[in-house]
């Protein structure tokens, strides 16, 4: 995937979020991260209040979702409406939780944005990534956010390098991207629209849209009968 491939425009169907403002006025998608928080307290405040319930500072909840008491939430949070959110799931802040998505049972998110209809159900943890429109993660598998050797995290394309200025940052999955169960997406990654990645795979760098990422070094392109 080169750098041109990797624009937001390039990914994500940005009419599948509420953050679509906060989208438009960025170019790569992992600028985005150190302004989920910021952002969601300036669109809670607009949020209208007979459409969601207002929770502490800076939690908003859309009256449709049913939350579990198990359930719990750091500051900083919009659930959207019609969203799932289920047993022991831990929303740790900065977090976007799109229309008709899915946290599921001991799943947990730290800055993120979910795009409408996300399905992150079964032990998964999500950190300072964004997930497209659709995209689902297998049970278990999980987006790695930093470095082993703690320096900041670099996107790496084709055609070079990007440096992101970002110690932390996981994953970017385009929309309708699949990912297998017990999975793990490096720091850094970055995976184009329409992309299946195999079970228990560990993923780096990136993987162009359309494709079946099979194990490092073999992808093979999606034929028109595996996309239907």
């Amino acid at each position: 995937m080169k750098k041109e491939d990797m624009q937001i425009q390039d990914l994500f169907d940005t009419s599948h979020t509420i953050a679509k403002l906060l989208f438009e006025r960025n170019t790569y998608p992992w600028e985005i991260l150190p302004k989920i928080g910021e952002y969601i307290t300036s669109l809670g405040a607009l949020l209208p209040e007979d459409e969601y319930n207002r929770m502490g500072k800076s939690i908003w909840i859309h009256k449709s979702v049913k939350m579990p008491p198990t359930a719990c939430l750091a500051d900083n949070v919009i659930i959207c409406k019609g969203a799932q959110i289920r047993h022991c799931a831990f929303i740790r802040g900065n977090v976007i939780v799109g229309e008709g998505a899915v946290v599921g049972n001991s799943c947990e998110l730290k800055n993120v944005i979910l795009f409408d209809g996300v399905q992150v159900p079964h032990y998964n943890y999500v950190g300072d990534s964004i997930l497209g429109y659709k995209s689902h993660m297998g049970a278990g598998s999980i987006t790695s956010n930093v470095k082993s050797d703690k320096t900041l995290v670099k996107v790496h394309a084709e055609d070079g390098d990007i440096e992101t200025g970002l110690k932390k940052f996981g994953a970017i999955l385009g929309d309708f991207v699949e990912v297998g169960c017990g999975s793990v997406l490096n720091p850094g990654t970055v995976i184009g629209p329409k992309s299946n990645i195999y079970p228990l795979s560990s993923v780096r760098g990136c993987v162009d849209g359309g494709c079946i990422y099979k194990k490092q070094g073999e992808v093979a392109e999606k034929r028109e009968t595996e996309e239907a």
